[in-house]
């Protein structure tokens, strides 16, 4: 299967549409407030978006094998991203002091009423939603390796000489 720019970075497009998509619709049609880590995780698919809308723009000038080698960087910092926030979920990694628990110690009030101001009101720590016992940092990682799976076979797609004359020479 050969892909055309134009029509690899449409595919980009739209999949990456959905899941920044699926993320806004969570948190302002479900209520599904965001941690840190989360608002995190949401950067590369909007890089992604606005890489691939101006690949479409452009009328597909730019170079495929390019264009698939930084769409598959950003979908691996995705990668990152998500394995992270889904390590400090699981308690392998500790996380951002701004939005996860921690001990309280020997502190004095004023020092526990400081802490809980500074706090952010959603721990990247725990697992607020998940379907199929993944969450959605989980999905996340799942998307972010499927996108960058797709960004690396494009490459290897459009770097592969089209036939057997280029081959033999």
């Amino acid at each position: 299967m050969r892909f055309t720019t134009r029509g690899f970075a449409g595919f980009m497009l739209a999949a990456s549409a959905v899941v920044l998509g699926a993320a806004l619709l969570s948190q302002y049609w479900g209520g599904l407030a965001p941690c840190e880590l989360c608002l995190l995780q949401r950067w590369p698919w909007g890089v992604a978006i606005t890489i691939s809308l101006v690949t479409v723009l452009a009328g597909g000038r730019g170079s495929l094998p390019w264009v698939a080698a930084v769409l598959a960087l950003v979908f691996a910092a995705s990668m990152v991203f998500a394995f992270y926030h889904l390590g400090v979920e699981q308690k392998w990694f500790a996380g951002p002091s701004a939005c996860t628990a921690s001990a309280t110690g020997d502190m004095t009030l004023e020092e526990l009423k400081r802490q809980i101001l500074a706090t952010a009101p959603v721990r990247c720590d725990e697992v607020r939603w998940s379907l199929f016992g993944v969450s959605l940092a989980g999905w996340n990682l799942l998307a972010s390796l499927l996108m960058t799976a797709v960004c690396a076979y494009a490459f290897l797609q459009a770097r592969r000489p089209t036939s057997r004359a280029a081959a033999a020479a």
